[in-house]
Formats: C-alpha cells, structure tokens, sequence
C-alpha cells in the first residue's frame, strides 16, 4: 500500500464525502480516512435533506459535481416542494429519505470512483513543517503524508454527550470521539470554542397512534434534486405525522429542568438558537401552550421514527415521561433518548475563502468543524474544500462564489467574514439576491463553472443547454403567438381572472399570477411545441420558462443591484496592507481587518464593526 497521495481528507460525514468524491473526480489521487465506513454520511439527527434555504444548497452542490443531490433521489422515500403559496424565490426541495440506504448509496459511489481510496482508523494529528501541511498521523501511528489536508471531524472533536447529569465521550450516539487534535491546533495557535446540538430520541412506530395526528404526505408530482434526473420517482412513499405538546407535556418537563444540563450550567457550548431543545423551547416561548412535532419515519424497512422538533438532554424518565402526554404517543416505546452533545469547533474567522487556513498552509477545515450545522451546510463546504485543495496544489487560482452566485457563496462568506457566535444554519433571509438564487436554476448559475474546473461532464452541459434552448423556444412562442378571446376567455373565467376584449399576446397572459403555463398551453394548442421537448423534462422546463415570463421584472432589477454591488468585490485589497498604520481608521475598525484581513472592499464592508466611512478611507488608500 503506498501512502502518498495528493489530497487526505478526515472525516466520513457529509462534507468529508463530498471534497472526497470531488477531490477524485478532478484527478487528485485522494484518501479518505473515517473511524467507520458503514456510517459514511451518516444522518446524525432527523433523516431528511433540504428545507427552506437547504434545498438551495443541496441542488447547488448538484449542479457544481456533488453527490448530495443524487443520494438524496435514490434514498428518498418523501419529496415536497415547500413554499409553494409564496414566490419562486422561496420555493425549497425537500425529501425524506431512508437513513441506512442514504449512507449504502454514498459508499457505492465512494468506493466506485477512481483516484478515491478509504482507510478506516482515527486521525489522531496532523503533520506539518514550517507552517505547511505534511499529512496525518493515525491513533496506530500510521503516517499518511499529502500535498493538502482537509479537516471534516464533525461533532467527533472532543465531543462529550450529555443525558440529564450523565455524560459520556463520544462524537454520536454509541460512537467514540476524536480527542488530541484540538489540542496539537491549539498549539500550533488556532482558536478553539466549544459548540453544542442535539437531538430528538427516536420512538417504535408500532407504539404510536397515527389516526390522532395529521398526515402529511409528499407531493403527487415534482423533482427531485439532482438536475440529472427528470421526475423524483419515489417506490413506496412514507408519509411524516403532525401533532403538538401541550401544557401536560410541558409541566413534566419542568419537572426536569433542575436536572438539565443545559440550564445547571453542565453545558458550556452554545447551542443553534433556530434548532433550540424542547426544555430550552418551553423556557423562552413560556406563554405558548403548545409546539407543533413532525414525527418522521426512518426508512422504509425499519419501525424507527425521528421526533422533529422535540430535541432534548433531560433525564430519560423525564423525557419518556413527556412524550406519553403527546397526543398519539401515550404508549410509546423508545429506542434511544434524545441527547446534547458538545464538540469543539473553530472561529471560521481562521479560514481565507477558499477555506484553507491562514496559520497552516495547504491545511482546510469544512462542516461542523467551522461553527455550522445542518447535512447540507456541511456538505456544501467539503465541495468547495475539496475543490480548492486541489487548485491549491496544482497552484491555481481558488474558486470563489460570490453571494450573488449562490447560496454556497453566501454561506461562506458569512462563515469567514463574519464569524459564528451559535452554530449557524442557512436562511433565505441571509441572501441578499434570493430572486437571483431559486432552486430551479442551479444549474444555470453553476454548472458551467463546474465544467471550467473539471467536476461536470460534457454530457451534463449539453443536457443544461437543451434545458436552456427549450425555455427560450417556449417564451419566444409566446411572445409571437397572439390569441383570440374565444380562444381562451373560458379558461380565464375557470382560473377567475380577467377576460381579454381583443387579440393579445400570450406572453400578456402567461405573466398572469393566477394563470397556469402548462395549462395555457394546452388551451391555446402550444403543445406541439412541447412535443420537441423530451415528455420527462416537461415539467422541469416549463417551470423554468414560467418563472421567467412572471418575474421577469423583479429578475431583472436585482441583477442591476447585484452587478453594482459587485464592482466593490473587485476592488481587491493587496495581500500585504498593514491596516494598523490607516490611522484614520476606526480603532474597532483597524482591529477586526487585521484580524479577518479582507480580500476586497466588498467584504470589508461587510465585516461587523467596519463603519462606511471606514471603507472610504480604504478606497482613498486605493487611490479610488
């Protein structure tokens, strides 16, 4: 067995299995170590992807090589389009999948792709020489050595887990931790801070009454995540429950709360303030009677379910005890309790944007291990990890997405300019350009820079520029095509919207809000048209052309704003400025650049504590 490789990546969870894969696919000979391949992508908490502002992310990573999208279709058991009543911009993917096929698939595709080899054993220390990355050290003493490290360890850093006052190291549940190398980081000067999550206890779904909850099933038609496939096809779909607690459930947990690790001070690290626990809920929203719980199945072969929203680290009997107030749950059995677990992770202030660190050279940190949470966060980091370790060795230019090119660019950049101070977790809220940044179009932002660097294949593009060439075919036809009153006053009146006097074009029609593209098609014959596009991408493409056609306006407008914002990204800032001799600079303002050095004006204007005219004196120092 050899022991030089191009690239080493540590860690087998979400991020660690994307730089991997994409690390291989771009030709870097690559390893891959974890402490367990039958746990590779493991979903750790509830077993879904995607979600508000995550199925963004999930068809991003698709549509730049990434394999979340795929795994995610084949192990789905579950898809709904959410947001529907609202805007395209806020419309998100989102699947239930089956937890054990979920991490079978990705180990198929791990172990099927060339340049890509595993090692199972724990990474014990990183070596490095005069502030370079060598490879890493193994608990049995077995060196791997490497052009570039990527750390992806997840919860495993020290982790410590805790169930009411009992604690036991671990980086999961019945999974041993990753201790020493926070500490040889510590070391070598990096700053370490301690996070916390949690999650739910899971419940024998033949103890549980389904006929007092609300069903919820998946969606009758729709796609999946990856851009490669045309419909989400779903075998035996599994429906998730809806039911509440209520102020039975909550007086037993204050029973508990004298006992909780997390309001006893036995729990340092800060936890996701948009994930919080049961106990840490009924606590701060004290006057809510109730809190809405999604019961959630685990797989399709498989009586486990996962109790979405009721995340705890009180003491069993307390925990037991609440649940069979639950409505539908009052004989419920559980296989395991919920629990808090504490990990350390590091200021993601440490990183440049292409997520190396700026101690270690060559050295990148994804996931967890940069204060997120959430699968698709972490996965969307080890992509862009593993894309840049790569360019990094072969001294190439890093990749970089902007926050007007996608939702990964936004996480990112808000990771590395900003900070976290609790662990962060996507919003739409948090991207300034969501008009630009739909689900739908993923592949028109990114797929083509994929193919610039090598992760997408020739075949995909041609499959993007069909995509493109029919959504231009359908809006060019309706731009053309005009349209009598008898021929479509009837299906005005059906979709109660206005009638039309005289001959109009049906572009005027199809921007109505209420007016449906496919069906106005149909109504007014344009379905010929559709005949040249293959019958599985109908509903793919068609959506395109009418999101187009609706919002062509707002589309427009934000592009304008984002392209202005934009000439500040590159007004970049040399590598080399001394920001304590702008003496003209705040003193606030002097320490934070210096600390998180901005490449452009475009972040240091977005660095907290860097006033406005803070930027103005760098723009005079630019000679601007």
């Amino acid at each position: 067995m050899e022991f030089k490789y191009d690239i080493i990546v540590v860690g087998g969870g979400h991020a660690g299995c994307e730089a991997a894969h994409i690390a291989a696919v771009m030709g870097a000979r690559t390893l891959l170590i974890t402490m367990d391949m039958t746990k590779l992508a493991q979903m750790s908490c509830n077993p879904a992807m995607g979600g508000i502002a995550k199925g963004q992310i999930v068809r991003e990573i698709d549509a730049l090589g990434g394999m979340s999208g795929l795994v995610t279709d084949r192990s789905m058991i579950q898809f709904r389009m959410l947001n529907r009543s609202k805007g395209p911009a806020m419309w998100s993917p989102r699947a239930q999948c089956d937890r054990q096929k979920f991490t079978i698939e990705w180990r198929k595709i791990l172990e099927n792709t060339k340049n890509l080899y595993i090692w199972q054993e724990q990474a014990a220390r990183i070596i490095s020489e005069n502030n370079t990355v060598k490879g890493v050290e193994t608990s049995f003493g077995n060196k791997f050595y490497s052009d570039a490290v990527i750390l992806t360890n997840g919860t495993f850093l020290n982790g410590l887990m805790h169930v009411g006052f009992s604690n036991v190291k671990g980086g999961r549940s019945g999974e041993q931790g990753s201790v020493g190398l926070s500490e040889q980081l510590r070391n070598l000067g990096f700053s370490v801070e301690r996070m916390k999550t949690g999650t739910s206890a899971r419940i024998d779904g033949r103890s549980i009454d389904f006929s007092v909850m609300t069903e919820q099933k998946g969606d009758d038609e729709g796609k999946g995540f990856s851009y490669l496939n045309d419909f989400a096809f779903i075998k035996e779909q599994r429906s998730c429950y809806i039911t509440h607690s209520n102020s039975e459930v909550h007086e037993q947990l204050r029973k508990g709360l004298e006992f909780s690790p997390l309001f006893t001070g036995k729990i340092k690290g800060r936890g996701p303030r948009y994930c919080p626990s049961i106990e840490d809920k009924i606590v701060t929203f004290g006057d809510k009677e109730s809190h809405q719980l999604f019961i959630e199945p685990e797989g399709i072969d498989t009586v486990e379910y996962y109790i979405n929203g009721f995340s705890s680290s009180l003491p069993l009997d307390i925990q037991l005890a609440a649940l069979r107030k639950v409505e539908g749950l009052k004989n419920v059995e559980i296989f395991r309790p919920g629990y808090a677990i504490e990990y350390d992770f590091f200021q993601p202030t440490q990183l440049k944007a292409s997520l190396e660190t700026k101690k270690i050279q060559n050295l990148f940190f994804a996931g967890q291990i940069n204060g997120t949470t959430g699968y698709e966060e972490a996965a969307a980091q080890g992509l862009l990890a593993g894309i840049n370790a790569v360019l990094r060795i072969r001294k190439s230019d890093s990749f970089i997405l902007g926050r007007e090119e996608s939702y990964i660019g936004v996480l990112i950049d808000d990771l590395v300019t900003k900070g976290v101070d609790e662990p962060y977790r996507m919003f739409t809220s948090r991207a300034e350009y969501r008009i630009l940044l739909r689900q739908d179009n993923a592949d028109e932002r990114l797929s083509r820079k994929g193919f610039e660097i090598g992760t997408i294949s020739k075949e995909r593009i041609q499959r993007l520029k069909h995509k493109e060439e029919m959504v231009d075919e359908i809006i060019e036809f309706l731009k053309e095509r005009s349209i009598n009153p008898e021929e479509v006053n009837s299906f005005l009146d059906f979709v109660n919207t206005t009638r039309i006097k005289q001959k109009t074009k049906a572009i005027q029609i199809a921007a109505r809000p209420q007016v449906d593209l496919k069906e106005l098609l149909r109504v007014i014959k344009g379905s010929e048209l559709l005949k040249a596009v293959n019958s599985s991408r109908y509903f793919e493409i068609s959506e395109s052309a009418e999101i187009r056609i609706k919002y062509e306006g707002y589309i427009h407008r934000e592009k304008v704003i984002a392209d202005k914002i934009k000439r500040l990204e590159n007004l970049k800032l040399p590598d080399d400025i001394n920001f304590n001799e702008l003496v003209s600079i705040s003193t606030e303002g002097r320490q934070k650049l210096s600390r998180i050095r901005p490449t452009s004006i475009g972040q240091a204007g977005r660095i907290s504590g860097v006033s406005p005219s803070d930027i103005n004196i760098l723009l005079m120092y630019l000679g601007r």
